[in-house]
């Protein structure tokens, strides 16, 4: 299930961050890392410069895409493209997740010209 109409895809579950790190890089994600979110932080609507996939390693959050708000423990997933508004908030434990990010490739960011 992913957070928003997206082609971005959960892609599975894992038991561990290397098989989740080894699956992510054979479907073109080109970075993972281990995040860790401290009890009760909030952290406001933003937008990130690349598409995610998550899984939940430990603790619980909210995330809340648009009018759509879903409660996600430990090993539950979502994935969001590039630029889509979201918030983060987090429990009283706080919450550590697997990320695997796409960054765009140069070829489809825009043209940008040097000025005159």
């Amino acid at each position: 299930m992913t957070a928003s109409p997206s082609p971005v895809e959960p892609f599975g579950h894992f038991d561990t961050f290397e098989s989740f790190s080894t699956q992510a890089q054979a479907r073109g994600f080109d970075a993972t890392l281990v995040r860790e979110w401290a009890p009760g932080t909030d952290t406001g609507l933003h937008t990130h410069p690349f598409a995610v996939q998550v899984q939940v390693a430990r603790g619980e959050f909210s995330l809340e895409v648009g009018e759509t708000t879903r409660h996600l423990r430990a090993g539950d997933t979502f994935a969001l493209d590039a630029e889509v508004p979201h918030a983060e908030r987090y429990g009283a434990q706080g919450a550590t997740f697997w990320v695997a990010r796409r960054h765009p490739s140069p070829a489809s960011l825009p043209n940008q010209q040097a000025a005159s």
